[in-house]
């Protein structure tokens, strides 16, 4: 009987351990599901894809995966790449607004890339940032969420060059810009941070080193877009 006993009890313990996902596990799966329920729809023409998402809406910390489109499917390029997003979380699709310190929801294209530096290692478009440029975050301003050189009469934006490293890597989130509407937010970007954990104003970060990693393998023949909001908001959004 003893025997038995502790044969079941092996059992049992085998069947949990096969049962029980990592934390990791379970987020690969979640981006896999994502991409899942939207490739079919959406990403027609998409070649590569980062995934970016949270579980809970409100917090700053995200995670991102990037995925490749190939004959047997998607698949993923690298392991878990810590994020930060807006801190306060993803917008809901559609909601957010200029100010309100959250991340856009949605699925948008990968644009030009700002960097400090003359020469980078990456196939995406890129231009070497001066101190005249200039992103306009003011939503009365015929340049609102533009690219601007030089003067602007803008009562407000960002400078893409800063004492910071934060901008070093800027890359473009094409969000709000085709067509621009006033006062829906601007200036969301794919750029660094020090830990990958830390908040940002309404854009996506990481560290220099994994951004390094993602600019090496984009390629704007891959028509490169991004996928960023909450798991389960998108998950329903999106529910085939």
């Amino acid at each position: 009987m003893i025997q038995i006993n502790r044969t079941i009890t092996f059992l049992l313990v085998l069947v949990m351990v096969v049962s029980c996902n990592t934390p990791s596990e379970k987020k690969q799966e979640t981006a896999q599901k994502l991409l899942a329920n939207i490739a079919d729809k959406e990403l027609s023409g998409v070649k590569q894809t980062l995934v970016v998402f949270n579980s809970q809406t409100n917090n700053h910390q995200a995670t991102l995966f990037a995925f490749e489109k190939t004959l047997q499917g998607w698949d993923q390029v690298f392991d878990e790449i810590p994020a930060g997003i807006g801190k306060n979380g993803f917008a809901p699709t559609g909601e957010k607004v200029e100010g309100d310190g959250k991340s856009p929801s949605g699925i948008f294209a990968l644009g030009n890339l700002f960097t400090y530096l003359d020469s980078v290692d990456t196939q995406m478009p890129f231009q070497t940032t001066t101190a005249d440029d200039k992103w306009i975050d003011d939503p009365e301003s015929e340049s609102y969420n533009c690219f601007v050189q030089g003067e602007t009469d803008a009562k407000s934006y960002e400078n893409l060059l800063l004492k910071s490293d934060a901008y070093k890597f800027c890359m473009v989130i094409e969000y709000n810009t085709k067509p621009v509407v006033k006062g829906k937010g601007s200036a969301i970007f794919f750029h660094l941070n020090k830990t990958g954990n830390e908040s940002t104003a309404g854009c996506v970060a990481i560290t220099e080193e994994n951004m390094l990693r993602v600019l090496k393998w984009l390629n704007p023949e891959s028509n490169p877009h991004i996928i960023m909001g909450n798991s389960n908001e998108i998950l329903s959004e999106f529910n085939p």
